[in-house]
């Protein structure tokens, strides 16, 4: 297990802990596996505390007692954070055992539920308040690496279709994050990231929120590093049965602010769309419709 569970809330919580309880606390940020595998007492003797520090530490993190912990952990250890390699492993014996339709469908069934979901009023008011953020925002930044890249990308290119106030941030050459030295805090940085997170990412996001420029954030939990100092989150669901962590969901958020924020554009981004597909045409870009003439 590569990080546990309980590691963002432990790491936040730290310093507001007695000496003993950081002794605990320590042993569960660096021993995952073992929280998951061995009993509180060994866990304990290990740690070179108490038993009962064990449960304090619990408590102190808002659970009831040590075995929720523990339950965590198993739980993460059996279809959580074990790596792409390990959760193949998982997806290969799934799809032996039900077959390669069962497995299409229950990723099928698994991506409407997770979009139908971000139709629900606490999500829909996180996507308004982001697209009101971004729609009062003189330049708009993308960001998106690795998995995340096409997250940015599509609503960088929706919002170049409508307007000129997109920059993408992309890595071609090492020079993604220059651009990033010219925003100001009229501005606005849109980034996408989830488990398990780009260093870089984080970093540009960092950077830009201690220049004062607002971060609008679409990631995957409460306690992801974005989450902890964006002005606005989107938060999607990544779970799955592939041994990938699905993007559908952050796509499909990403497609829903760029239709909002083309409304918020009114006359002048209708212009611009005139503009794009006077352009299109003279191109010659795509091809004719069918001729259903018989």
């Amino acid at each position: 297990m590569n990080q546990g569970p309980l590691a963002e809330p432990i790491i936040k919580a730290f310093d507001g802990m007695s000496a003993q309880l950081q002794a605990a606390a320590r042993y569960v940020l660096d021993h995952p596996s073992d929280v998951a595998l061995l009993s509180m007492r060994e866990q304990a003797r290990q740690a070179g505390v108490q038993p009962a520090t064990m449960t304090r530490l619990a408590k102190h993190l808002g659970l009831a007692g040590y075995d929720n912990i523990r339950d965590l952990y198993a739980e993460a250890m059996r279809g959580g954070d074990v790596g792409f390699a390990g959760k193949a492993g998982a997806q290969a014996l799934n799809q032996k055992l039900k077959g390669d339709h069962a497995l299409a469908a229950e990723m099928l069934n698994s991506i409407g539920g997770q979009i139908a979901r971000l139709a629900e009023p606490r999500s829909l008011d996180r996507i308004v308040n982001a697209a009101s953020t971004l729609a009062k925002a003189r330049r708009i930044y993308c960001l998106g690496l690795r998995a995340s890249h096409s997250i940015a990308w599509h609503l960088s290119y929706i919002l170049t279709l409508i307007g000129e106030k997109s920059t993408m941030l992309d890595g071609i050459a090492g020079t993604g994050a220059d651009a990033i030295g010219t925003a100001t805090a009229e501005d606005v940085l849109l980034v996408a990231s989830v488990l398990p997170y780009t260093r870089a990412t984080i970093e540009i996001a960092e950077y830009a929120q201690s220049r004062g420029i607002k971060v609008v954030a679409i990631t995957d939990s409460e306690v992801a590093p974005l989450a902890q100092f964006a002005a606005a989150t989107i938060l999607v669901s990544t779970d799955g049965p592939s041994f990938f962590h699905t993007m559908s969901p952050a796509f499909a958020v990403a497609e829903v602010l760029g239709a909002l924020l083309a409304g918020h554009g009114g006359e002048e981004a209708v212009q611009a769309l005139r503009r794009f597909d006077e352009q299109l045409a003279s191109f010659n870009v795509h091809l004719k419709p069918r001729n259903t003439k018989r």
